[in-house]
This record gives C-alpha cells, sequence and structure tokens, in this order.
C-alpha cells in the first residue's frame, strides 16, 4: 500500500503532464501518478508493449495483461497491444513524450541511479536505460531521503548510473528541482516545508529559485 508521502509526490508529478501527451510510467511512486492526471487525453505506456494502459479492479485483472514492474493493469479504450521490440521503437523513436520514473540516487548533473545496489542482486537495469535517452522529458518522483536518513540527492551518485542524460525535473516530499542550464534549481517547496529543511536534507548544491 502507497502511504503519504508517496502519494503526495505522485499528486504533485501529475501537474507536470499535458493533454493529449504518451505517458510512461515506471515502478514505484510513478504508478500512482495515473490516479491524479486530471485529463482523460493521455495515453500511458508500458515497455513491454502497451500503449492505453488504465487500472483494474481487483475481480477483473488477467494474469497475463500486465505492466513491466509485472503489475496487473487494465486496457483504456483504444488501448492497443505490440511487440516489446515495436515499443522500444517508440522510446528510441522519440515518441514517448514524458518518463516518470523512481530512483535511487541523483546527482548534482541531474543524472540518475535507479537499477542497482551495490552487494544486492539484480536482474538488469531493464527499460530505464532507453527512455532516459528517448523520452523527450524525464520526471524523477522519490523520497529526498534514504531509510537511513541520508540525502539522495548527492554530489556525485555512488551507485551504478542509468545513463548519462539528466533528468529535467526532480519532485521528492520536499521540494521541486529544475535542472536548467546545467545547474539544479529549487523551483518549489512541498507544504508546509523550509528553505532550511531542504538545504539540511541535499548534499547536492543548488541554485535557490523560489
Amino acid at each position: 500500500m502507497a502511504n503519504y508521502v508517496q502519494e503526495m509526490i505522485a499528486k504533485r508529478a501529475a501537474q507536470e503532464v499535458d493533454d493529449g501527451q504518451v505517458i510512461n510510467l515506471g515502478i514505484g511512486i510513478p504508478t500512482l501518478v495515473a490516479k491524479y492526471v486530471s485529463t482523460s487525453n493521455i495515453f500511458f505506456h508500458t515497455e513491454n508493449g502497451m500503449l492505453g494502459v488504465d487500472d483494474v479492479n481487483d475481480e477483473d485483472i488477467d494474469p497475463n495483461l500486465v505492466n513491466a514492474g509485472k503489475i496487473p493493469v487494465g486496457e483504456a479504450s483504444g488501448s492497443s497491444f505490440f511487440h516489446s521490440a515495436d515499443s522500444f521503437g517508440m522510446i528510441r523513436g522519440g515518441h514517448v513524450d514524458v518518463a516518470i520514473l523512481g530512483v535511487l540516487q541523483v546527482d548534482e548533473s541531474a543524472r540518475i541511479a535507479n537499477w542497482a545496489v551495490p552487494g544486492k542482486t539484480i536482474i538488469g537495469v531493464g527499460g530505464a536505460m532507453d527512455l532516459l535517452v528517448g523520452a523527450n522529458k524525464v520526471i524523477v518522483t522519490m523520497t529526498h531521503t534514504s531509510k537511513d536518513g541520508k540525502s539522495k540527492i548527492l554530489k556525485e551518485c555512488t551507485y551504478p548510473i542509468t545513463s548519462t542524460r539528466s533528468v529535467d525535473t526532480i519532485i521528492t516530499e520536499l521540494a521541486v528541482f529544475k535542472y536548467i542550464d546545467g545547474q539544479l534549481h529549487l523551483v518549489e517547496l512541498m507544504p508546509d516545508v523550509t528553505l532550511e529543511q531542504v538545504n539540511a536534507n541535499t548534499e547536492a548544491d543548488f541554485v535557490n529559485s523560489l
């Protein structure tokens, strides 16, 4: 079950999408974004081969119909299915407008690490590498700190980076950052959050653009 912090981040991320866009939602917090999107004219994409992803009731779950995170999904009106190779062709060809990703770390240059923790078993980088290269806009949704209270917005990622492409927007429970002209810019504080809190929990340098 999602908690309040995750829901808050997802709700803010939904404000970043526009009518008519093709949106790819990553695993974790990004999957919550769909229920906060105010327009019905949005096309959710999953890289395992579906455009027109929708919610599904428990009684209607088809075990063969899942997204890339193996989570059951429904079919929106007009949805379509295709080979995963065609799906990655869409991504690499620039036909996905926005990718919303969950990440482990992000650095001062807005590069992300989201696929491997050193010393832990992994199954591979998955579609995030392609989405970072091919999506027109990339939004990160994550908690600002790790479970042990350490900043996840770092001067340099300590985990393997996913791509050299910098993301466009970072949304946490504390703040919203934009990557502009080679620098992280703090553009918004989340409700009841102070600048001092953001400073105390952010290792990376950033420009205060509030």
